[in-house]
């Protein structure tokens, strides 16, 4: 993508947050514009959304957003001047839930072991607190 895109999706991105942000509600959620991936001839841009909640109220952003979509399009282009006005279309975006799910899957596994330049397992120091603990079961 070339720098022109780029830049141009940062702030389609910044102002379509704005307008999300200051036009419509999402109780109990958390609603964030992730990315905007804009085609070469400016005449669509995809809006990826980052929607933390369960997989019925994410839907339910989506078709929100998806149905507002030529409000928020007309919002967007007052303040951002290009010679076509994109044509959004809102996708779901779940690298929240990803990120969130990679983390409780490394936390199940525990913490890996440490091994010295030898290659032996260094042993996780035991306090005297977890010594007595262990004693009384």
């Amino acid at each position: 993508m070339s720098n022109r895109l780029q830049r141009i999706g940062e702030l389609l991105k910044r102002e379509i947050s704005t307008v999300v942000k200051r036009d419509f509600e999402f109780p109990d959620l958390l609603v964030t514009i992730q990315h905007v991936d804009v085609a070469p001839d400016l005449r669509t841009a995809k809006v990826f959304v980052g929607v933390f909640g369960d997989v019925e109220k994410r839907t339910a952003v989506i078709s929100k957003l998806n149905k507002a979509r030529g409000p928020i399009q007309s919002q967007m282009m007052k303040r951002v001047v290009l010679r076509n006005t994109p044509r959004l279309s809102f996708d779901l975006d779940d690298s929240i839930e990803r990120g969130v799910r990679m983390v409780n899957i490394l936390d199940d596994l525990g913490e890996i072991p440490d091994y010295d330049e030898d290659g032996n397992k260094i042993e996780p120091e035991v306090s005297d607190d977890t010594q007595s603990e262990t004693s009384k079961d």
